[in-house]
């Protein structure tokens, strides 16, 4: 069964209603965000989140040591990390390659070399977008995501997901993990509960 990650959460309301959905992972972003949140705030959340669903922390070109402190003070289960090379994250941080999902930009198949240059144990691909990190809200072509499998490491698809395409995209990418943020949303930074409900019914296979 493919997990699902919601992604963007900012309020207690939001993650505790993807967790009664059924969401096996929450997600913060600690980025310049429409949906960024501050420590205090996903600290408050963190606490209402039971066990067995893992919180994810998001971090842009953010040093290491930092993203380390951060992620002990709070207690996340992975960092997520764009623009920090895996390597030199691990040294300088210290943390367990298996907390470590390593973001990579997606526009054509030859943005997946990126992979064989990570440490990371999991890579979340999203859509390559000048300018933009991520969070973009568009898809790329998900028979890349199909090959990606090819490396042998866990696939996160991101990317322009939401409750009416994201069926299509596990059927093509067959991923371990989905993830979404805008494509459940009722406005930026606040989930709609109806699409978070569709799409993790959808992703988790119960609509043909």
């Amino acid at each position: 069964m493919t997990r699902v990650k919601i992604c963007g959460i900012t309020n207690l309301d939001d993650a505790l209603n993807a967790v009664e959905q059924g969401a096996d992972a929450i997600g913060f972003v600690f980025a310049p965000s429409v949906r960024q949140i501050n420590e205090e705030k996903a600290r408050a959340i963190r606490e209402h989140v039971p066990p067995f669903v893992s919180v994810v922390g998001v971090f842009v070109n953010s040093e290491p040591l930092l993203v380390r402190k951060t992620a002990e003070e709070l207690g996340l289960d992975f960092v997520q990390i764009y623009g920090t090379d895996s390597a030199r994250f691990l040294k300088e941080s210290g943390m367990n390659p298996r907390r470590l999902i390593q973001a990579v930009s997606v526009a054509s198949e030859a943005d997946l070399a990126a992979i064989e240059r990570t440490d990371a144990a999991t890579i979340l691909l999203d859509t390559k977008v000048e300018g933009k990190a991520g969070g973009t809200g568009k898809t790329f072509d998900w028979r890349i995501a199909a090959r990606a499998k090819a490396y042998g490491k866990p696939i996160v698809l991101s990317g322009g997901l939401n409750p009416d395409n994201v069926m299509r995209a596990i059927e093509i990418a067959s991923p371990h993990a989905v993830d979404v943020s805008s494509g459940v949303e009722a406005s930026p930074g606040k989930k709609d509960p109806g699409k978070v409900r569709e799409f993790i019914r959808r992703a988790k296979g119960y609509v043909a």
